[in-house]
């Protein structure tokens, strides 16, 4: 007997292997090993300055000034920012300030309340 998943879809135990692909005989999905093993490693993880992790549409407080680049606006520390977006990149953290508006921020900065 072959040690096949069940179906991700369905839970159907009666999957069988075509080439590089799964397929489920009774729903009908089609899905890889490598897919699911892709979609784990895709999910970034990111966390605060005390190592708390952050999801999308938590607040935040910022924990040291910020310069705004370009401008000569500060992010004074103790901002409190709400329903943040997680993002890929550099500034992983997307995010409204009232009184500055769209803002990235790095994660490294904040803390989460």
């Amino acid at each position: 007997m072959s040690n096949l998943p069940n179906c991700p879809k369905c839970q159907s135990e009666y999957t069988y292997e075509d080439g590089a692909f799964l397929i489920c005989p009774e729903c009908a999905h089609e899905w890889s090993l490598e897919s699911e093993t892709e979609q784990d490693e895709e999910k970034k993880i990111v966390k605060d300055a005390n190592g708390n992790v952050l999801n999308d549409g938590d607040s935040i407080t910022v924990i040291k000034d910020l310069k705004v680049k370009g401008t000569s606006l500060v992010v004074k520390i103790g901002t409190k920012v709400k329903n943040i977006r997680l993002i890929d990149g550099d500034h992983d953290i997307d995010c409204k300030i009232d009184g500055f508006g769209a803002m990235k921020l790095k994660s490294e900065f904040v803390k989460k309340i």
